[in-house]
């Protein structure tokens, strides 16, 4: 299976397009500095350029990635419905239109990363991909009953699903070459994505790694699912696996560090990032497991 995974990887290793003209662009460290104390989920936060064609253009608590080309840009997630004008607002900013947004695609089906996509839908028109495991979810609002959060989590408005995903399947548009990796766990629908972005002679390959953590409800005791733990300890072996991760990004800032990287504290990319961000992950789930087993 990785074999085949490292085969379309290195499908993926070609050239992006230039970095198209911007109007006006955030720093890193602008981002960070305005984001300082503030992780809220519709926190508005400035628009900020990673590298070569990729963009942060989320709130100060969740990444939200506009990956663009000259025939048209994917968004990764979309964070609240009430974070969706400013996520426009964001893309806008930048110099690019929201209309030329063709894709959506998102991590995981829980309110803070796809509460904003079905108005961001109606706002660019872009069509909504994703796994067949996410798919009630996206479009009911509704989160799966197998989900751990299931008793805390608010529904979102739902967004119509245009095209399934399999795992390892690249989307591509225009130059980018995004592929999707079935990594459940955290929900039962989790993607990550994966592409590379290129900057001159200079390229990257990125991933966009789900969330790995083991929240539940509180009445929710993980050792009473161990088929569940089984699937969220495979993911987080598949994550680790993932060969080359030069820049990993999560879901939330604060998973991936990802602003002291954005502003130059700490080095953007890093090839350990993905099996850094597993041992943490993999060490509190144990944790969770050990606590669990003495209540």
């Amino acid at each position: 299976m990785y074999a085949k995974l490292g085969a379309i990887l290195a499908l993926a290793l070609t050239a992006c397009a230039p970095v198209p003209t911007v109007k006006t662009m955030s720093s890193g460290a602008t981002l960070a500095s305005q984001c300082q104390g503030r992780d809220g989920w519709s926190d508005p936060a400035p628009p900020a350029h990673i590298f070569a064609n990729v963009y942060m253009v989320g709130t100060c608590g969740i990444v939200s990635l506009l990956v663009t080309s000259p025939k048209g840009h994917i968004l990764i997630d979309g964070a609240t419905a009430e974070a969706a004008p400013f996520i426009a607002d964001n893309i806008r900013t930048l110099g690019f239109q929201p209309t030329d947004v063709k894709y959506l695609v998102s991590s995981h089906e829980h309110l803070d990363h796809v509460g904003g996509l079905a108005a961001l839908k109606g706002i660019t028109g872009a069509r909504m991909l994703a796994r067949a495991e996410a798919l009630k979810s996206l479009e009911t609002g509704i989160s799966d009953p197998t989900d751990p959060q299931l008793a805390i989590l608010p529904p979102f408005a739902g967004i119509k699903v245009d095209q399934i995903v399999s795992d390892g399947e690249t989307i591509t548009l225009g130059p980018i070459k995004m592929t999707a990796i079935a990594t459940p766990g955290h929900a039962p629908g989790g993607t990550s994505w994966t592409w590379n972005s290129c900057d001159g002679a200079t390229c990257h390959q990125f991933v966009f790694a789900d969330s790995l953590g083991a929240v539940s409800a509180d009445a929710y005791r993980f050792t009473d699912h161990p088929e569940y733990v089984a699937v969220l300890r495979a993911t987080m072996k598949r994550v680790s696996e993932l060969n080359p991760c030069d820049v990993l990004i999560a879901p939330h800032p604060a998973q991936s560090r990802f602003f002291d990287r954005v502003s130059g504290k700490e080095p953007l990319a890093n090839p350990a990032g993905c099996a850094n961000y597993v041992k943490a992950a993999m060490e509190r789930l144990d944790a969770r497991l050990a606590k669990e087993a003495v209540q």
